[in-house]
């Protein structure tokens, strides 16, 4: 039997979730939302492929925009989406969700006629299910004729090759039909056809999972203890009992006289801000530790950290931790019930749960404001046509990128707010400047306009939040902590709104500039709170200097994406020197130059002297150039 290129397919629910943010109120006055891959078995997918499984899962979504986000946030995840079908006739599931308070927590299924309801046997395929090393079944999907079918052949399939079973009860008694649109967040309604068709299923199964309540269901009986005798009775399953803050109880044979008398795991009291997706998060922690054959205890702990973690967030999926996250917090704990308020965890789940982004970036930077202003005046032309010449900019970008990955652009919304949309036609890495040119001390365009993150809301969830800092160490005390409060500010605007933040710091306009006088501004911006998720620096005039900096970030930050260049105007030879003194640096990542590509073509066609494709053959023909010269510095081919 050929050895499982899979830990696990989970089969059945998948949805896009979307969570009222205004805590506290009634779903009825909710004002916005938050967009999320919901749905038990596509949570647990995603939860395993962030804990370091092999994940994918069998569902259907529609073939539009919602069923898209769920696909394409699967690929991000690392989960596996060829048993994900798209299903042309039917719509993609969406829950609303809302935090009354910690006890209520209301929810709307929009499910009728949804594309995974229509699940069924064709869409299980043996091949795909036998590659893995279990099936992960949930209790919902065998509410639905056809579906149920399909789940139990995925079972028979596994029986077949030797695989494990896995069963989430998952029991929502209103997608069985017992309870109304409104009653989402009903979670036990006796019935004995749901434990009838429930109990078909335990006898084909290797690990059952559930809340009290869903046990309960399962097992026929409201005694906790008697129902898991119940089905002990007719599964020799390992049965895990989710208790909510108590953590869990496993029994992997017989049921003891007790129910506290099971093997347990520590829990992790913490403040309950949203329980809904904590039973997904918890079941990737234990599978994460059961399917590496890790002692049950260690199973049991995972889990309830896993679980405590989704319980203080307010998503589901994206809540749940990385393997990276979980270790962290078991081997320093947290001084703050409510995890959500560690800065420490959350740069950790920040950090490693970010979209992937590939390990070069070169991009041509025109998020320039006053110097092409500037220029427009020189030339006498009105600044209305900068919007046009940065459009071409974008145009002139496209043409060195072609297919290939690893290319981006600076643009500001001033002057290039078409250029911003068309850069999202090929794909570039986009970062998109907050201050106000030239400011020392530091300031915020929005200052002056309004809220810092309401407009960074307003932007692309993949846009990327660049400041500059004019910032030498040896600057006034004064003037160094009212520029590295607007640096905490947009720092601390960036993670709640969701957007990644380069910091692009100049020292050389301020003082002279050494060996660590870099460094030594990281440093200090670290110390502060400041990590940011890249950085843009000058050149630097030494290796011994571009050492410091990979010390100051490896040191403070092993998870930041890197460092690219800046140009400051500098010519084309200047900045392949600059090049090759960065290219043994391990942080550097490649460059983000403007002027001196688009400089002079912006001269002459501001001026007339120049027609649009002079200035994109200009403008490609120097940004080609630097990207020849960087891959060359770095050995590579351009």
């Amino acid at each position: 039997m050929p050895e499982p290129s899979l830990d696990l397919v989970s089969i059945g629910r998948s949805s896009v979730d979307l969570y009222g943010q205004q805590i506290g109120g009634r779903l009825e006055d909710m004002a916005s939302f938050s967009k999320a891959v919901g749905g038990c078995p596509t949570n647990i997918a995603i939860g395993t492929a962030r804990l370091g499984l092999k994940s994918a899962v069998i569902t259907r979504v529609g073939d539009e925009q919602m069923g898209r986000f769920i696909v394409e946030q699967l690929q991000r995840e690392g989960v596996d989406t060829r048993g994900v079908a798209v299903d042309p006739r039917r719509l993609t599931a969406l829950v609303i969700l809302g935090v009354r308070d910690e006890k209520t927590f209301p929810l709307i299924f929009y499910r009728t006629d949804c594309a995974d309801a229509a699940l069924d046997e064709g869409d299980i395929d043996e091949a795909f299910v036998a590659s893995a090393r279990a099936v992960v079944v949930t209790g919902t999907h065998f509410a639905l004729p056809e579906a149920a079918k399909a789940q139990k052949k995925a079972i028979a399939i596994a029986r077949r090759h030797g695989r494990k079973v896995v069963f989430d009860v998952d029991y929502r008694p209103n997608l069985w039909g017992l309870a109304g649109h409104d009653a989402g967040e009903e979670r036990y309604i006796r019935s004995d056809t749901v434990t009838r068709h429930l109990q078909a299923i335990l006898p084909d199964c290797d690990l059952i999972v559930g809340t009290e309540e869903e046990l309960h269901v399962a097992g026929g009986s409201e005694d906790t203890l008697a129902a898991i005798r119940a089905i002990r009775a007719l599964s020799a399953a390992t049965i895990v009992c989710k208790r909510g803050p108590m953590g869990c109880v496993v029994f992997p044979g017989d049921i003891p006289d007790r129910l506290e008398d099971g093997i347990k795991g520590p829990g992790f009291p913490v403040e309950v801000y949203n329980v809904l997706g904590a039973g997904d998060a918890f079941m990737s922690g234990f599978l994460r530790g059961w399917l590496r054959d890790e002692a049950v205890e260690t199973c049991c702990a995972w889990a309830n950290a896993c679980g405590a973690f989704a319980v203080s967030r307010l998503l589901c999926s994206p809540e749940s931790p990385t393997f990276d996250e979980l270790r962290y917090f078991l081997d320093h704990g947290s001084p703050h019930r409510a995890l959500r308020f560690d800065a420490e965890i959350n740069h950790v789940h920040w950090a490693t749960t970010r979209r992937p982004q590939p390990d070069e970036l070169m991009a041509l930077a025109i998020d320039h404001r006053a110097q092409i202003e500037a220029m427009a005046d020189e030339a006498g032309a009105p600044r209305a046509r900068i919007a046009q010449f940065k459009r071409l900019a974008v145009e002139a970008a496209a043409r060195v990128a072609g297919a290939r990955s690893g290319f981006g652009m600076l643009l500001d919304g001033a002057h290039g707010r078409e250029a911003l949309f068309r850069a999202g036609d090929h794909g570039f890495w986009v970062a998109r400047p907050l201050e106000v040119p030239g400011s020392r001390p530091l300031a915020l365009e929005t200052d002056a306009e309004g809220s810092l993150g309401a407009a960074l809301a307003e932007w692309p969830v993949d846009h990327v939040a660049k400041v500059l800092a004019f910032y030498h160490p040896d600057d006034p005390a004064e003037l160094k902590a009212r520029q590295e409060a607007v640096l905490r500010r947009a720092a601390l605007a960036c993670r709640q709104v969701g957007r990644e933040l380069l910091v692009e710091i100049i020292c050389s306009k301020h003082g002279p500039v050494g060996d660590d006088t870099m460094a030594a501004v990281m440093r200090r911006l670290y110390a502060i709170g400041i990590r940011p998720d890249w950085w843009k620096l000058e050149g630097q005039p030494t290796p011994a200097a571009w050492a410091a900096v990979d010390a100051a970030i490896a040191e403070n930050d092993p998870y930041c994406r890197g460092v690219v260049l800046l140009g400051l105007d500098a010519p084309l030879p200047q900045l392949e020197e600059a090049f090759r003194l960065a290219a043994g640096a391990r942080s550097v990542k490649g460059f983000a130059v403007g002027r001196s590509i688009f400089g002079d073509a912006a001269r002459g066609w501001l001026a007339g002297r120049m027609d649009d494709a002079a200035a994109v053959a200009m403008m490609a023909e120097r940004f080609g150039g630097l990207v020849a010269a960087w891959r060359g510095a770095r050995g590579e081919r351009a």
